[in-house]
């Protein structure tokens, strides 16, 4: 049953001077269940109630729920995380705010809600009529806010008769003491935690003791600006806003990188450094030039390495000058969960530790855990919470622990924490969109799709490739011609866009893969199987099929979605023992033969545009059969097979690219790799001139001829080295809609193509 409430009319006038009655009525019922599996009252109660709650408190015996405050929510989420919270009631006021506070803590709230046995109830309690309460005049949203939760928190208490209580924790201690005149059972998460005796719950607290006793000591820090005096310092041009980027080899350096700006800012020193970390959006205040400075060349790992006070001034700098500046506020900050290790020890009992991450660039984190002799061999995740003015290390809290140091699970989650990479098990949303494992092509699927089962198709792949996604075919043609195509796997028919499985591969948006493991980007189903494109199964893909003279030019052109049936799957050294065996003259031999001929023919018209070839060496590991652990690593031998297969995927690329610009200008995806700016080579420069060899940087294919020609007679790797540098200074290549750009922005500076995209990969990326 429903009742109106409230009803408010307001009468607004439009630009053309209409005006326009607009009425807003809020709606209560009465027909919202409790959630308590106890309550008789509520006839409507969760398909999934509160349970009696297990866990006995020594501070608060009798049986409760717990009701949480939305700072509890925001500040304490990795605790409530933990299964031993359970009995939960979200209030619908709580949930709204944390959306409208923190995305993420709300994305992880809603997934332990989700999770029916941890029996977190979430109570509309908005639209409940014994639990609305409207907004008086003057008062502020958050005093609104904590005045509906405190409602809600004393209904319940009376609603359920004493037969259990209902705490309310909060971390606002005005609210709190509010809710204990009002006589609802409150206290903090904190008080409530010490009563369970659980240390590791108690370890995933936000650090809260250490910020209160740091307050007490001289600051180590300057102030930083309150936002307010940051945006008019902004607006003014007195300060700049930018990116903070620590230094990995020297924690008292580090760089802004400021929009517009030809060198970043350089920031020294730990009070100019201000408490910044990697990724922070800060406000910095530029320096007199007569303090400009230059990077030191020291390695610093932490305080203990050097005397701060009295030897930072005198070490040695380079004599070139570079922007110098300060940080003074902090804008955005760019805080994570960091993966790392306790730091040794030697005090017996200590409670307080310091906190290694992996990342270098993240400092040290003091945390507070009773559990070290457990955890000191573990690689373990922490969480900052805060960085006072008179602390030299941020204050953080313990999460959870991954595994023991040197274990192959537990680095390998090291690697894909660190680097963000989404590694959970695909949702059973998600594999509801795949098709059944039986599924084979129907008559339904072939409309539209040109037949191309009858070609000599064959695709070429690393060993122990299963998400094939790509083929190749090459045939005469009675003209002197050829016909060549480029058969890709078409991931398009089984993910449709805005359904769970598009959703969740564009989150992961790559495969990737590390030592015995693959993280797929697509269910398996379809990465090693139906999208496959394997040999002799019949496969769906979307083929670029080309006339091409034996020059490699090409006449004409079809792009079609297709169905093939591959005739071989090889790895790149049995397609390259075939090329080389002049004594096979099947169909596939001839066809692989003309492949390598024209992609020799594209490689030497590319570089010769002004393609750059950089090093990048490839290893590859050879892995236990059973166990999957690492046993040798060695350097990948390339053969021309690899570089065939290269060559025609970049062709695709380029001349697909150039279709869809021509059928769509507006909205065609493309992939640009623009110029480095010069400061970007200048590192390069200077390391080539140290050694006698001078680089032309002005165009790729000054660059590209430059490169070719530093060659050292004595040391044959001197080339590679200065190709691997190279590659540092080139920009990340970025997707674009093609309606963004002008032509000649769309030009990708490492390939020397005018247009590009990627069509290729589907399954990987």
């Amino acid at each position: 049953m429903t009742m109106k409430v409230t009803s408010k009319t307001f009468i607004r006038k439009t630009k053309r001077g209409n005006i326009l009655k607009i009425v807003r009525e809020h709606y209560l019922r009465d027909d919202i269940g409790c959630g308590s599996k106890i309550c008789k009252k509520c006839k409507h109660n969760n398909e999934k109630p509160l349970v009696k709650h297990q866990s006995i408190n020594t501070d608060f015996p009798d049986k409760h729920y717990l009701l949480v405050d939305t700072n509890v929510v925001l500040h304490q989420i990795d605790a409530l995380e933990d299964d031993t919270l359970k009995n939960v009631i979200i209030l619908q006021t709580v949930l709204e705010e944390v959306k409208h506070l923190s995305h993420s803590v709300y994305k992880r709230l809603m997934d332990i809600i989700g999770n029916y046995s941890r029996s977190f109830y979430v109570f509309v309690n908005v639209y409940h009529k014994d639990t609305y309460v409207e907004r008086v005049r003057g008062e502020s949203p958050n005093d609104y806010n904590d005045r509906m939760i405190r409602v809600a928190a004393l209904w319940y208490n009376k609603h359920l008769d004493d037969k259990i209580k209902v705490l309310l924790l909060s971390s606002d201690e005005a609210s709190k003491a509010k809710a204990i005149n009002e006589g609802i059972p409150t206290m903090s998460l904190e008080q409530y935690v010490s009563g369970l005796n659980n240390v590791t719950l108690t370890d995933k607290l936000s650090n809260r003791s250490c910020m209160v006793e740091e307050t007490s000591k001289e600051p180590i820090f300057p102030p930083h600006l309150t936002p307010a005096i940051i945006h008019q310092g902004i607006k003014s041009g007195k300060l700049m806003q930018g990116t903070f980027f620590a230094s990995t080899d020297n924690f008292l350096e580090g760089n802004v990188f400021v929009e517009g700006q030809e060198k970043n800012i350089l920031l020294q020193g730990r009070e100019h450094l201000n408490r910044a970390i990697n990724g922070d959006i800060v406000a910095i205040e530029m320096l007199p030039e007569s303090q400009w400075s230059a990077p030191a060349n020291l390695v610093l790992a932490d305080y203990d390495d050097l005397d701060l006070e009295n030897s930072w001034d005198t070490v040695e700098k380079p004599k070139e000058k570079y922007p110098t500046g300060k940080v003074v506020g902090i804008i955005r900050k760019k805080w994570r969960q960091y993966c790392g290790i306790i730091q040794h020890s030697l005090v017996e009992n200590a409670t307080r530790h310091l906190f290694v991450p992996a990342d270098k660039k993240i400092p040290k984190i003091r945390i507070e855990t009773r559990q070290y002799d457990k955890l000191k061999d573990q690689r373990v995740i922490v969480a900052i919470d805060t960085w006072p003015r008179t602390s030299r290390y941020p204050l953080g809290h313990f999460v959870r622990s991954l595994g023991k140091i040197g274990e192959r699970e537990a680095e390998n989650e090291v690697i894909l924490l660190e680097h963000d990479v989404p590694h959970s098990k695909f949702s059973d949303e998600v594999l509801g969109c795949l098709p059944k494992e039986t599924w084979t092509i129907s008559a339904a699927d072939l409309v539209g799709r040109k037949d191309f089962r009858d070609l000599d198709i064959c695709s070429v792949d690393p060993p122990g490739c299963t998400d094939i996604d790509d083929a190749l075919h090459c045939m005469p043609l009675e003209n002197g011609n050829f016909q060549v195509g480029v058969h890709i796997a078409d991931v398009t028919h089984f993910v449709k866009p805005g359904t769970a499985i598009d959703i969740e591969a564009s989150q992961r948006a790559t495969t990737v893969y590390l030592t015995g493991r693959r993280i797929d980007m697509v269910p398996g189903l379809l990465s090693s199987n139906l999208c496959s494109l394997r040999g002799g199964e019949e496969r769906l893909a979307f083929s670029c099929v080309w006339e091409m003279t034996p020059n490699a030019e090409i006449v004409n052109s079809c792009y079609t979605k297709s169905v093939i049936k591959s005739k071989a799957a090889m790895t790149y050294d049995q397609a390259q023992l075939i090329i080389d065996d002049q004594n096979q003259d099947n169909s596939i031999a001839l066809g692989l033969r003309q492949l390598n001929k024209f992609a020799k023919i594209l490689k030497k018209r590319r570089i010769d545009a002004g393609a750059l070839v950089l090093a990048s060496p490839e290893i590859r590991f050879l892995v236990d059969s059973e166990t999957r652990d690492p046993l040798d690593v060695e350097v990948k031998q390339l053969k021309e097979t690899n570089s065939m297969v290269e060559e025609f995927m970049l062709l695709a690329n380029v001349e697909v690219a150039k279709k869809i610009y021509s059928d769509f200008p507006e909205f065609a995806v493309l992939r640009r790799h623009p110029k480095p700016p010069p400061s970007n080579f200048e590192s390069l420069i200077k390391a080539a001139a140290h050694l006698g060899v001078e680089l032309n940087v002005d165009s790729s294919r000054d660059l590209a001829n430059s490169l070719d020609k530093a060659v050292k007679l004595d040391n044959p790797f001197f080339n590679t080295m200065l190709r691997i540098l190279a590659t540092r200074c080139m920009l990340q290549a970025v997707y674009f809609a093609s309606g963004t750009k002008t032509f000649d922005e769309f030009l990708h500076y490492g390939l020397a193509a005018p247009i590009y995209t990627h069509f290729t990969s589907p399954i990987r990326r």
